[in-house]
């Protein structure tokens, strides 16, 4: 009415994971430590959103400090998944996935350092970007995104559909001044993917995943074939080593971050966050030298695969070795054979450990209905293909259905 410029998400209600700090609303990061801290500055990547038009509804539960695939604190307790309430909605931004997937928010902010924003849209249905590292701004979270986590920690948006990832990202990166006016539609671009190379695989040499896994990442792969990309089955180089180095260069720097928030206080942590202190000197930590050789590692492998990747640049996989875990899971068992929990999302953690941009996307339901996701993953810093690509796939597939009983999340 007063005929100023509008932003491109002007007056869309969002909501913010828990370990984003937001200017004037608690920011907790689910820890007692934490309870009443009320930030006096929005975190970078939330004042783009704000300076785009978006109205901040509030915060979404998160896992105690981002450390484990839940949704689950000692600040407000536990969220359910929406599509069946005695499972979790995965995490560490669990909250965020359930608000989207019911329709309390339009869309939302979440951060990945092991999944944990893929891992809950897979989990709930919805659509997640983990953009490469850097591409938008990381600061402003606590647990801060610093030291070894930089290496591959990310913070991106959910959202239902892939077509409202793209508009959240584009506000939320560099580009945003150049792109704001766009109106170009994802899946008016496909025709420029014709004849792009795509490897599928389903196995990662790491952790074996359901059948109805497989099918999902089968499914999402056809739909990029008839859209006119070029398909094969193969496993890029080196992935099956992301779950070993994820360990050896992100494991210990959580022990490090926590014993700076609770030495002393260790009885305030919760469930999970005592345990993780408890024993976290059971396997000793690793000489530097080792360290630095897996850092190098990491590097001559990430290179190798980027190279590979000028040939082959989108990647269809698992979100995960399964959907939705029950509460209080701590190992699957997948066709006989049984693993924690945590290494049952190899399937995530290469991708952060290697720093490639990576979109789950709704590809399939399984005999419980629930969700599953598959991951379209592309070359750095390429994540306007990987929203092409999903959104090829989310049109053939379905994408995003109302869970049943959602007011019960």
């Amino acid at each position: 009415m007063s005929g100023d410029v509008l932003g491109p998400l002007h007056g869309v209600p969002i909501t913010i994971k828990d370990t984003i700090e937001t200017a004037g609303l608690r920011s907790t990061s689910g820890s007692t430590m934490r309870a009443q801290f009320v930030p006096e500055h929005d975190a970078p990547s939330v004042a783009r959103l704000k300076g785009a038009g978006a109205l901040i509804l509030g915060k979404t539960n998160a896992a105690e400090m981002a450390m484990d695939y839940t949704a689950d604190n000692p600040v407000f307790g536990r969220t359910n998944n929406p599509y069946d309430t005695s499972r979790t909605p995965g995490g560490s931004s669990g909250g965020e996935a359930v608000a989207i997937t019911t329709c309390m928010s339009a869309g939302g902010l979440g951060s990945d350092l092991a999944g944990s924003i893929r891992v809950p849209a897979h989990f709930c249905g919805i659509t997640g970007l983990k953009p490469t590292t850097g591409t938008v701004p990381g600061a402003g979270q606590f647990p801060p995104s610093i030291g070894p986590y930089s290496l591959g920690a990310a913070v991106g948006p959910m959202a239902r559909r892939v077509e409202d990832l793209q508009l959240m990202f584009r506000a939320l990166c560099e580009k945003a001044s150049a792109w704001s006016l766009a109106t170009d539609s994802l899946l008016s671009r496909r025709t420029a993917m014709r004849g792009c190379r795509v490897a599928w695989y389903s196995d990662d040499d790491v952790a074996p995943v359901t059948e109805e896994t497989r099918w999902a990442v089968i499914g999402a792969a056809t739909a990029l074939r008839d859209a006119g990309l070029t398909l094969e089955q193969r496993r890029p180089p080196g992935l099956e080593r992301g779950y070993e180095l994820w360990l050896k260069l992100f494991s210990r720097a959580s022990v490090v971050q926590l014993r700076d928030v609770y030495t002393g206080r260790e009885e305030e942590g919760g469930a999970f966050v005592r345990w993780r202190l408890a024993t976290a000197d059971d396997t000793p930590p690793q000489k530097l030298d080792d360290y630095i050789s897996a850092w190098m590692e990491r590097d001559r492998l990430r290179l190798a695969l980027n190279h590979w990747m000028n040939e082959v640049p989108l990647l269809v996989a698992p979100v995960g070795a399964t959907p939705a875990l029950k509460h209080d899971t701590l190992k699957v068992t997948i066709g006989g054979t049984t693993l924690s929990t945590f290494r049952a999302f190899s399937y995530s953690q290469a991708f952060n450990v290697f720093d490639l941009p990576s979109v789950s996307v709704p590809a399939g339901v399984s005999a419980e209905g629930l969700p599953v996701g598959v991951q379209i993953v592309g070359r750095p810093f390429e994540e306007e293909a990987v929203l092409v690509a999903a959104a090829i796939v989310e049109e053939a597939l379905g994408g995003w259905k109302a869970p049943r009983g959602a007011d019960k999340a």
